[in-house]
């Protein structure tokens, strides 16, 4: 934390790889032949997150926020992925439970490697911002001036939010909240040591407090909340104490994430939910993070109160935690300090007058966010909801907004005489608070909600709306790959498809009414359900990519998705690449295939693009002999998504919306800037430009793409090239 005169030189960062261990030698000791653990393939995906923060071609504040979004995804992974390994050790024996203890050595010795890297680009960008005037101090930096404004603005603001809590052998812990900053405070009394917690109460005061500079011309200056509390702790315990000096050190919990759902019939779901979250405040802790300079005797204190185990992760670290509060850092220097805005592109026929399901029964719409308006959807819902001609509107909703124009458009169709009906996933995670109060307020409005089915987690992006047409009822359907959420529509790259395919709607009818009478097992003609016939249609799209290369024919395969992890298909690509399929893997997060291994699967390429925009949407093609099949939806290919959950993926059947597809995709594929190799060790190298190769950073050549129809140089794609068969020897 620096001031002006203070911005010395810090260490350089020394390039974000993660662990210098021999990758044949981790997945020896994993037992996991052929495929790349999972929970370390996600932990590669936040190293690249990393390396944005590290990147300098990236503007300082988004920089100094992806820092956030890297701790902000640490936390959720210790809530989940490491919950998972913890539980798995405590449920399982022999060989499974050996291999679950040596993945969590590995997962801790990882994320302590991370966890150092993430200090040095930390202190880099401290800094650059120096450098730039903006000034993050800590209490020992105060002058007196900017000293007497800390100590009016604790009296005034922060004293009032504290409760501490003195810890005593005889009196057990309160509840300490999940992912909530807290202050270890060691007080050295004229009567012995004592000790006591402080919650910091960012939630309610933010985290970065701008202060006075320290003269003309200084630039902006700010201190973290914790710091303030620092800086006046003797304060919190005068008159209890007599103080002979007193310190704070940082710590936070992560807690399991799983939610327990009795199977009794006596309640309600949203009544066995709201237990639910209770319980989950109260879980196990899977994670203690604390200032690495905490007093040995404190930090042993802490460790019997708390009860923790051999495997929980004690993880040192430096003086600040919650660093997820990076996110929201503010601007306080020039515009060219954040990424410059990229302007939304209407669509031409769109923005015309007339009816929006003439248009779509004109020709399918395909839109792309964040580029495309997500207005568009909306206005889709609010038409339908006015138009005297809509019968139905049926939608499943997993995460929404806020203030979401989505739930007002429902709630309208409903008092314009529509019948209504919302599947509500209650148990979307870390959103569940927010769906129990959407679906109560649904049902209060007298709309049809479905809560979904036990054991299956309904993750589908999708609407029906069923419209009266010359004399006949015709559905118009919405496919796509991310929620209806107005907000992550401007952060995520997500694909919609709006189409009046009837074959289509037919299947989407048949999906809902399988939310409505589970017990009945539908057919359908041209979608890829899970958990019904996912599985089976995507293994046998491959092979007969695999059939055809048999054949001597050109035959190709791209995937674009978040997580590649099932292992029935990724036994499936490599059976294709063995086979003379060329694979090539678009992966954002999890993949535990192992790309470019010799004799298992030389033909398999994969990149993972990391941009200023989240990579969310799930594209699947198959070359099909020079006629490709084009799907896009809500799965990814992990166990869960093709089994376990009501997915929807459907085929793209417009040759102008297959055209944009495959401009995006191949725009992707060769991004020569942001793009990274995903291969054997995932060691996220960035994709090297070939000789004489423009570059290309795919986010912004996408925007170009969509905005003036221009295609940037790269190599040209052969998924649309007839395939001719090869001359035998």
């Amino acid at each position: 934390m620096l001031q002006p005169e203070d911005a010395q030189k810090l260490e350089e960062p020394a390039g974000l790889l993660l662990s210098q261990t021999p990758i044949e030698e981790l997945l020896a000791d994993l037992g996991e032949p052929n495929t790349y653990p999972r929970e370390l393939s996600w932990l590669s995906f936040n190293a690249r997150v990393l390396q944005e923060a590290d990147d300098p071609g990236v503007p300082l504040i988004q920089r100094v926020r992806y820092l956030g979004i890297f701790s902000n995804n640490l936390d959720e992974f210790f809530r989940v992925r490491v919950a998972e390994v913890r539980r798995m050790i405590s449920v399982s024996s022999g060989g499974q439970r050996q291999r679950a203890k040596k993945l969590l050595a590995a997962i801790q010795y990882r994320v302590k490697a991370l966890q150092q890297e993430f200090e040095l680009v930390y202190a880099k960008s401290l800094r650059e911002l120096a450098r730039r005037g903006v000034y993050l101090i800590n209490e020992q930096q105060l002058r007196k001036e900017q000293l007497a404004f800390v100590q009016a603005f604790f009296i005034d603001k922060v004293l009032p939010e504290l409760e501490p809590i003195l810890l005593r052998d005889e009196q057990p812990i309160p509840h300490l909240a999940d992912e909530s900053l807290y202050l270890a405070v060691d007080i050295a009394t004229t009567a012995g040591p004592q000790y006591a917690l402080l919650e910091v109460p960012t939630d309610r005061l933010g985290r970065f407090i701008e202060i006075p500079s320290s003269g003309k011309g200084q630039g902006r200056v700010y201190i973290v909340l914790d710091n303030i509390i620092r800086a006046c702790l003797s304060q919190v315990f005068r008159g209890v104490f007599e103080i002979e000096s007193v310190s704070a050190y940082c710590f936070k919990f992560s807690r399991d994430s799983e939610l327990e759902i009795d199977e009794g019939i006596n309640e309600s779901l949203i009544e066995k939910m709201a237990v639910s979250l209770k319980q989950r405040k109260r879980a196990d802790a899977v994670r203690f993070v604390f200032d690495e300079t905490m007093p040995s005797r404190l930090l042993d204190y802490l460790r019997k109160r708390f009860g923790f185990g051999k495997y929980d992760s004690m993880i040192p670290g430096g003086r600040y935690h919650n660093s997820k509060d990076f996110i929201d850092f503010p601007n306080a220097g020039p515009r060219y300090l954040e990424f410059k805005p990229q302007p939304t592109i209407p669509i031409p026929r769109l923005e015309q007058g007339g009816s929006i399901f003439e248009k779509v029964r004109e020709q399918d719409v395909l839109l792309y966010f964040p580029y495309h308006p997500f207005d568009y959807v909306v206005d889709v819902l609010k038409t339908a909801a006015l138009d005297p001609d809509v019968v139905s509107i049926r939608i499943c909703l997993y995460r929404v907004a806020r203030n979401s124009r989505i739930v007002d458009a429902l709630l309208n169709a409903k008092d314009n005489g529509k019948f209504v009906q919302v599947v509500v996933e209650l148990a979307a995670r870390f959103d569940e608070q927010a769906n129990i109060t959407w679906a109560q307020r649904l049902t209060e409005a007298g709309i049809a909600v479905i809560f979904g089915i036990q054991g299956l987690k309904v993750h589908s992006k999708v609407f029906l709306i069923e419209r009266r047409e010359n004399q006949e009822l015709r559905y118009y359907s919405h496919v796509g790959t991310g929620n209806f959420n107005e907000k992550t529509a401007r952060l995520y790259t997500d694909l919609s498809l709006l189409t009046s395919d009837q074959d289509i709607g037919r299947d989407l009818a048949r999906v809902f009414d399988f939310l409505k009478y589970p017990y009945r097992r539908p057919d359908y003609t041209s979608l890829l359900v899970s958990p019904h016939n996912s599985r089976a249609g995507i293994t046998g799209l491959i092979d007969r990519e695999i059939r055809h290369a048999r054949e001597g024919y050109h035959a190709e395969i791209l995937l674009k998705c978040n997580n590649v992890v099932d292992q029935q298909v990724t036994r499936k690509l490599y059976e294709a690449s063995q086979a003379g399929v060329k694979v090539r893997l678009i992966i954002r997060g999890m993949c535990s295939l192992l790309p470019g291994v010799k004799g298992l699967s030389d033909n398999i390429a994969a990149i993972s693009v990391v941009d200023r925009y989240l990579e969310h949407p799930r594209v699947y093609v198959f070359h099909n002999r020079g006629q490709p099949d084009y799907f896009l939806g809500s799965a990814d290919l992990m166990t869960r998504n093709v089994d376990f959950r009501v997915e929807v993926l459907c085929p793209v059947r417009d040759t102008a919306a297959q055209e944009t597809l495959q401009q995006i995709l191949d725009q992707q594929w060769y991004d020569n800037v942001k793009g990274r190799v995903l291969d054997a060790d995932q060691e996220n190298r960035y994709a090297k430009p070939k000789k004489k190769a423009a570059n290309i950073r795919s986010q912004e050549s996408i925007h170009k793409y969509l905005s003036t129809g221009k295609v940037p140089r790269h190599p040209k794609t052969k998924m649309r090239q007839a395939s001719v068969r090869r001359k035998r020897k």
